[in-house]
């Protein structure tokens, strides 16, 4: 909704409260000091795709894998997966939705499912396996939103400034072409619709990624930065993450120069039908695209990726 989605709308803030330093940017930094301690949920996991960890102070291009959920609990089907791909050396972050509707196998249980069901089966762990299996690329680090509290973070920002391409209706509330302004509850209708539009979950995910850019960009102003007790507890209620507090201060200090690069992909596929369940089937061809991309992205090769 990091670029985290998330973990961009944390660091983003972090450069900003930096800015203004003295007695109120001590405070701030407290705040936000006391947030990620309740955002902090680490996870026993190890990833075969990395031969030794990520050192942010060497600015190792590094992967997050962003999870949206409206269940409250450990478990529960994610409807939003966005990859980030964050390489300080060319200054970029290359943000990948995946389609929750997509098939491929489910890391721990030896068959194939949709990919959001990876997360209601076995929590962040097994989410992160899958997705990492899929793309064949380490995955990192994780930010898990709770959807139904986004709103409250896009109200503690004051609201987000997208420009709308379709024009819709989700209940009473009308979206019309071009320059759109949003509170925290139209953001989240905003984001979610799909049946009206023609390219269905690609067309979500697309209002996804606007809606998360547009957090940061609030987040990250000045302005913000004086509703920073409702932003910081915001993000603290409906966040979780295995990044801590030092790791954030280290991603602000080391990789800063990639915040004004962001760059979308998107993955194709096609829907079918298999025991009168619908998928999105991802050819070869174009799982084998979006994981070089992703490979050179992190600084991989394919050697590295697959062992």
């Amino acid at each position: 909704m990091k670029k985290k989605k998330a973990v961009k709308i944390t660091v983003y803030i972090l450069l900003a409260f930096l800015l203004i330093g003295g007695t109120y940017g001590f405070i701030v930094y407290q705040s936000l000091k006391s947030a990620v301690k309740t955002m902090h949920e680490p996870i026993e996991r190890e990833t075969i795709k990395r031969s030794d960890p990520v050192t942010f102070k060497e600015k190792d291009p590094f992967s997050v894998l962003l999870l949206g959920t409206d269940s409250t609990g450990e478990k529960g089907r994610t409807d939003t997966i966005i990859v980030l791909t964050v390489n300080p050396n060319t200054d970029s972050v290359h943000m990948l939705s995946i389609p929750r509707d997509t098939r491929t196998e489910i890391m721990g249980l030896g068959y194939e499912d949709k990919i959001n069901h990876a997360h209601a089966f076995g929590g962040v762990e097994m989410a992160m396996d899958t997705v990492e299996n899929f793309l064949d690329i380490p995955i990192d680090y994780y930010m898990k939103i709770n959807m139904e509290g986004f709103k409250d973070i896009v109200d503690a920002v004051g609201g987000v400034t997208v420009t709308n391409t379709l024009d819709f209706s989700v209940g009473n509330t009308h979206f019309p072409v071009g320059e759109i302004t949003l509170n925290g509850e139209d953001a989240l209708a905003y984001s979610r619709m799909r049946k009206e539009d023609p390219n269905g979950d690609f067309g979500r995910n697309t209002r996804q990624r606007q809606i998360i850019q547009a957090v940061i960009k609030e987040g990250a102003s000045l302005s913000s930065i004086t509703n920073f007790s409702d932003i910081f507890q915001a993000l603290g209620t409906n966040i979780k993450t295995n990044l801590t507090f030092d790791e954030m201060v280290s991603i602000q200090k080391h990789y800063k120069s990639v915040a004004g690069n962001v760059q979308q992909m998107q993955m194709s596929g096609t829907g079918t039908m298999i025991n009168s369940i619908y998928y999105l089937q991802i050819s070869a061809e174009e799982q084998q695209r979006v994981q070089k991309e992703l490979k050179a992205q992190l600084e991989l090769d394919s050697a590295t990726a697959q062992n």
